[in-house]
């Protein structure tokens, strides 16, 4: 693998709605693509032992996660039809209610980007060293587990 192709997904705190419009916008002149899915993951104020969570910390091994990311890319691109696809995901802290995680596919046909993407977002949850650190109103705080 070319350490060329490994793109950073990791973008500093919270992913604002522009850069889920932009990435839409960028796309409108690939004329070969019928369909897009997008599979945004946003931080849930969970109430956990009676207190409520107010931010998740992101902290990740980024370079592995980079590196695990990219393989992932290739195995997605060769197991289903896809033209395009974009992954970032938040480090640092991010507020309830604001989005961490973007994942954008797209491809000719719709059925290609609808099986695509929750596979695409279950090998994302079950296989990047990213970690959170859940951040109560009181400012107390435990690692998060991934469900």
């Amino acid at each position: 693998m070319k350490e060329e192709k490994i793109k950073n997904i990791f973008i500093e705190g919270a992913i604002l709605p522009a850069k889920i419009a932009d990435s839409i916008t960028a796309h409108q002149h690939k004329t070969n693509i019928g369909a897009h899915d997008i599979f945004l993951g946003q931080v849930r104020a969970d109430m956990i032992d009676n207190k409520t969570v107010a931010a998740i910390e992101f902290t990740a091994q980024q370079e592995m996660a980079n590196k695990i990311c990219t393989k992932i890319r290739e195995e997605v691109f060769q197991k289903f039809e896809l033209t395009c696809m974009h992954i970032y995901h938040s480090i640092g802290k991010v507020n309830a209610g604001e989005l961490c995680l973007f994942v954008f596919v797209s491809g000719g046909h719709r059925k290609s980007v609808f099986e695509a993407l929750p596979y695409l977002v279950d090998e994302i949850k079950a296989k990047l060293p990213i970690f959170g650190k859940e951040i109560f109103e009181d400012e107390s705080h435990q690692w998060k587990v991934n469900q």
